[in-house]
C-alpha cells in the first residue's frame, strides 16, 4: 500500500507472520482518561513557567525595554494565533501525535516527519538546557553543598523520569502542584517588586547611536526588535505541547481547546506582570544579563531579603515544573513517531502502567549526556527555539491547508478568524525562525545539521516502512481514500 507520494505503508510492522502482527497497537497504548481540562491547563503553564524566572531578560541586551516589549507582544500574538489553530486541529485529530499528526493529515508524510522532528529537537534540547539551570540554582542556593554538574543532572533526570514511568496521572498531578507554587511565587514577586516601580528605569540602557532608529526606548534600534524575538518567545515557549496529551485526556475534543485557551491566557498575564515588575523595580540595565533577574530586581545593591530568597527557591520550582513537563512532551512525540514507523518502532513500546518507557529513557539519556558534556544551557535553548519555530510554521500551515482543502471536515471547535489567524501565526513563526540566526547562528546551523541527519534516515529508510494502522496514518489514509472517491 502506498500514498500519493510513493511512501509505502504497511498494515502491520514487518512480515505479516510476525508475532507482533495483530498485537502491535495493543503493546503501544497510553492510559486514556487520565487528564481533565485542569491537569491539561496545568501542563500548558508548566511547560513555560520557567521562562518567567530567567532567560527572557537577555532580550533586553538585544533590543532594550522597547525592543523586547514589542517582540513579546508580537510573539504573544503568534502563540495566541497558533494556540487557537491547534485547538481546532486537536479537536479533529485527538491523538498523541500532536503537531506531527496535524501536519501528516495536511502536508503528507514528509510534512509530518518535518514537523515531528522539529518538535523533538525542541523537547529533547529544552530539558537538557533547563537541567543545567537547575544545577546553577542548586549551587547558588547552597543546597546540600552541591555544585552544578553531572551528579545533579543525573539525579534530576533519574527522579523525574521515574515519576513519569509510575504513571501519567501521578506525573501530571505532581506537575500541577509544582506549577501552582511557581505561579504563586510570581504573583508574590510582582507585588513586592511593584512597590519599588520607577518608570524612569525602564529605558536606562545606553543608546547605540549608530543603530538605525535608535532612541531611549529602542537603544539597539529597529533591528533590536527582531533580535529580541527568541527571548519574547520564552514567556510562551512550550504551550503548544498540550495536544500531545490528547490520547490520555478525558474528552479531548472539549478539554483540549479549553485547556489551550486558559493556559495561554494565564501565560500572557504572567508575562505582562513579570516583565514590568522586574524591569521597573531596579531598571532594565540591572537585570539585562542576570541569571536570576527576579532576585536582582528585588535585591538591587542590597543583600538578600526574605522575599528574594523565597523567589529564588520558587525559581527552582519553576525550573523543575518546566523540566518535568517537557520530558513528558518529548516522550509523547517520540512515541507517536515511533508507533507510526517514522522512528524505530521499539521506541513506542509501553509498560504495564501504559508509559512509553523507552520514549522516556532514551531522550533522557541524550539530554543528560548533552548537559554533562557541554554545560551550555543557553546554546541548547537556542537550538530548541530553532526547532520550535520550524514546527510552528508547519503547524500553522497545516491549519491553512486543511481549511482550504477540506472545508467540510467536521470541526467540533473552530478557530476564531479562521485562516487569517493561522496566517498571522505562520508569518510571525517564519520571522522568528530568521531571528534565531541573529541571536546565535551557530546554534541554528547545529539544529540544521541534526535535521539533515534525521531527514536522511527518513528518506532512505523509514518512509518505506510506515505503519498504516497507526492512528495518525489511518486518519490520513482515510482522507486520501475519500478524496479519491470524490475525484472518481
Amino acid at each position: 500500500m502506498a500514498d500519493e507520494t510513493g511512501t509505502r505503508l504497511t498494515a502491520v510492522p514487518g512480515p505479516t507472520d510476525s508475532p507482533e502482527g495483530d498485537d502491535y497497537l495493543k503493546r503501544r497504548t497510553l492510559r486514556r482518561g487520565s487528564a481533565g481540562w485542569l491537569l491539561l491547563t496545568g501542563l500548558g503553564v508548566a511547560y513555560v513557567v520557567s521562562g518567567d524566572f530567567s532567560g527572557w531578560n537577555l532580550g533586553l541586551d538585544k533590543g532594550g525595554f522597547g525592543g523586547l516589549a514589542i517582540a513579546t507582544v508580537l510573539m504573544g500574538a503568534m502563540y495566541a494565533c497558533l494556540v487557537f489553530s491547534l485547538a481546532e486541529l486537536s479537536s479533529i485529530l485527538p491523538t498523541a501525535g500532536g503537531g506531527y499528526g496535524f501536519a501528516r493529515r495536511a502536508l503528507g508524510p514528509w510534512g509530518g516527519f518535518l514537523t515531528g522532528t522539529a518538535i523533538l529537537i525542541e523537547y529533547i534540547l529544552a530539558p537538557a538546557a533547563i537541567v543545567i539551570f537547575i544545577g546553577d540554582y542548586v549551587e547558588s542556593l547552597g543546597l546540600f553543598g552541591l555544585t552544578s554538574g553531572w551528579p545533579v543532572y543525573l539525579v534530576c533526570f533519574a527522579v523525574f523520569i521515574g515519576v513519569h514511568l509510575w504513571g501519567v496521572g501521578e506525573a501530571l498531578r505532581f506537575s500541577l502542584v509544582v506549577t501552582a507554587i511557581a505561579v504563586a511565587a510570581l504573583l508574590i514577586f510582582a507585588v513586592g517588586a511593584l512597590t519599588e516601580f520607577d518608570a524612569a528605569g525602564l529605558n536606562d540602557i545606553p543608546v547605540d547611536a549608530e543603530a538605525f532608529g535608535s532612541n531611549s526606548w529602542l537603544p539597539m534600534g529597529l533591528l533590536g526588535i527582531w533580535a529580541a524575538f527568541p527571548f519574547g518567545m520564552w514567556f510562551f515557549l512550550g504551550v503548544e505541547g498540550v495536544p500531545l496529551a490528547a490520547e490520555e485526556a478525558k474528552d479531548p475534543v472539549r478539554s483540549m481547546p479549553k485547556a489551550l485557551s486558559i493556559s495561554m491566557g494565564i501565560l500572557a498575564a504572567l508575562a505582562l506582570i513579570t516583565f514590568f515588575a522586574a524591569t521597573g523595580a531596579q531598571g532594565s540595565e540591572a537585570v539585562r544579563s542576570a541569571g536570576n533577574p527576579l532576585v536582582v530586581a528585588l535585591e538591587g545593591d542590597g543583600g538578600p531579603t526574605a522575599l528574594s530568597r523565597f523567589v529564588n527557591y520558587a525559581g527552582l520550582a519553576g525550573l523543575v515544573a518546566s523540566f518535568f513537563s517537557l520530558i513528558y512532551a518529548g516522550s509523547r512525540q517520540l512515541f507517536a513517531l515511533s508507533r507510526a514507523g517514522y522512528l524505530p518502532r521499539f521506541l513506542s513500546l509501553t509498560s504495564r502502567r501504559k508509559a512509553p518507557y523507552l520514549g522516556l529513557v532514551i531522550p533522557g539519556v541524550i539530554g543528560f549526556a548533552l548537559a554533562a558534556a557541554t554545560g551550555d544551557g543557553a546554546r541548547m535553548l537556542n537550538i530548541a527555539v530553532f526547532g520550535a519555530t520550524i514546527s510552528y510554521a508547519l503547524m500553522a500551515l497545516s491549519h491553512i491547508v486543511l481549511r482550504r482543502r477540506e472545508p467540510g471536515l467536521e470541526r467540533p471547535y473552530r478557530t476564531p478568524g479562521g485562516i487569517v489567524t493561522s496566517s498571522v501565526a505562520f508569518a510571525l513563526a517564519l520571522s522568528a525562525l530568521v531571528a534565531t540566526f541573529l541571536v546565535d547562528k551557530d546554534a541554528a546551523f547545529i539544529a540544521l545539521g541534526v535535521y539533515a541527519v534525521a531527514l536522511a534516515y527518513f528518506a532512505f529508510y523509514s518512509r518505506h516502512r510506515l505503519v498504516a494502522s497507526a492512528p495518525e496514518e489511518e486518519f490520513a489514509a482515510l482522507a486520501e481514500a475519500e478524496a479519491e472517491l470524490a475525484r472518481d
